[in-house]
């Protein structure tokens, strides 16, 4: 019989922190709503596995071994069993550099500590369990940031109502995805998933930003419900329509509440046209798949180096001398550079999966372009397969090929070669029906 349990912790900051997600330094300076770890925990008396959703940018797979092994020992399960997807808000603090450096010392140890309280505390509430899903249609909340110019060139955010764009390159994935589970004696749980860069509220303050007012909303409007969001594959998207002026497309809070609201309503709209889903075999497994970095050539060095210098010493791309492209670009690829002359030739990257019955979650350690998330779902076996990106690790961006051979904030600062994005979606695939 399938088992589940929920529990929810907050992992919110003092103020003073850092927080990661610009180009630019910035701590707290306030706390709009808080951060939370949300934890899943399913068991069938055979074999448990666990899935936490954190509200954090993204965790170095470093730290992510870490967590996870310490995890796997207080909930008597193993690693691989321990899935934790982050959300990527741009208001949490920096947890730890990819070469292996703590950047918060003081943070991280709370932030293991919290997480095993969460996968603990979410055991301590297994219940008998039945499982359904729906699939809804959320529009106006999800664009594609890479557009086609006028001459022909890729630009990433070119700026609102600007006369010069042909069209975007690629198109957004609009469909959320619900499981609903029933417990016996306990709330429901509610898992959605939808994909979008939650980089909507800007400035200094902590935030979840729109996964909050997901989780919020969607408990208000299900009775005695309990919910977690996953964030999808949304590395070529955000959440501004340039088609029309500033003032009304609107950023900050007041964007994020609406975005929030408006994928939980896909949720609950839904509700009623739940199917329900079989089975309550649990499995899981991890990929360890090699990959080539997308290292600089010899003459890129120096500019680099020369870029970012300057950059620190003036502190506005505008004073800066001979910039070559948008600032977002040249910066992606000059950091890019600078970090991966220090590495060997390639990465494992860790592909992770977990089914329960017909249901299969599926995470790559970073921000896979839309398309990924497409190409999993496509491929899978199961009745429902729920993508997530920045899982059990972060390695920046995956583009898609093509977008290699354009200009592109994302292409620019990709740390992995051409191809990388379709080779991770085609393993993921193949993990995930492994498990079926």
């Amino acid at each position: 019989m399938l088992k589940t349990g929920y529990a929810r912790v907050d992992i919110t900051p003092s103020l003073g922190t850092p927080l990661s997600g610009h180009f630019t330094g910035r701590v707290a300076e306030d706390i709009l709503d808080p951060l939370c770890v949300t934890a899943i925990a399913f068991d069938n008396d055979e074999k448990r596995a666990i899935i936490l959703s954190v509200d954090n940018l993204g965790i170095p797979q470093f730290l992510m071994d870490k967590f996870r092994e310490e995890i796997a020992k207080s909930c008597e399960t193993e690693t691989e069993a321990i899935y934790i997807a982050c959300t990527h808000t741009h208001y949490a603090p920096y947890t730890g550099t990819r070469d292996g450096s703590v950047t918060d010392k003081e943070y991280v140890a709370l932030l293991e500590k919290k997480l095993c309280d969460a996968a603990k505390l979410a055991v301590m509430d297994l219940a008998p369990s039945e499982m359904s899903y729906a699939r809804g249609h959320v529009e106006g909340v999800s664009f594609i940031r890479r557009y086609r110019m006028k001459d022909g060139s890729a630009r990433t955010n070119p700026g609102y109502l600007n006369p010069d764009v042909v069209g975007t390159i690629g198109e957004p994935d609009e469909t959320s995805q619900t499981l609903y589970i029933k417990r016996e004696g306990k709330p429901e749980i509610g898992i959605v998933n939808f994909q979008v860069h939650p980089d909507v509220v800007g400035g200094g303050r902590v935030s979840a930003d729109y996964p909050h007012f997901v989780r919020e909303t969607y408990e208000k409007l299900i009775d005695n419900s309990l919910c977690m969001y996953i964030t999808g594959t949304q590395g070529d998207t955000n959440h501004v329509d340039i088609s029309l002026d500033e003032d009304k497309c609107r950023t900050g809070y007041e964007r994020a509440r609406y975005m929030g609201r408006k994928i939980a309503m896909s949720a609950v709209e839904n509700y009623e046209l739940r199917e329900k889903l079989d089975g309550d075999k649990i499995s899981y497994g991890q990929k360890n798949v090699p990959i080539k970095y997308n290292k600089g050539t010899p003459e890129d060095i120096p500019e680099a180096i020369r870029f970012i210098s300057e950059f620190e010493r003036l502190g506005d791309p505008k004073l800066i001398t001979g910039l070559k492209g948008p600032f977002a670009h040249v910066m992606g690829k000059a950091r890019r550079v600078i970090e991966l002359e220090k590495y060997g030739e390639s990465k494992e990257l860790c592909l992770s999966a977990i089914a329960v019955g017909d249901v299969a979650f599926g995470g790559i350690p970073g921000e896979p372009f839309t398309e990924v998330g497409r190409i999993v779902k496509r491929k899978s076996d199961f009745t429902l397969t729920i993508p997530s990106c920045c899982t059990n690790g972060y390695d920046g961006y995956y583009p898609m090929a093509s977008d290699y051979d354009e200009d592109g904030y994302e292409s620019a600062s990709a740390r992995f070669v051409k191809g990388t994005a379709e080779k991770l979606a085609d393993e993921l695939a193949s993990l995930i029906n492994s498990l079926k």
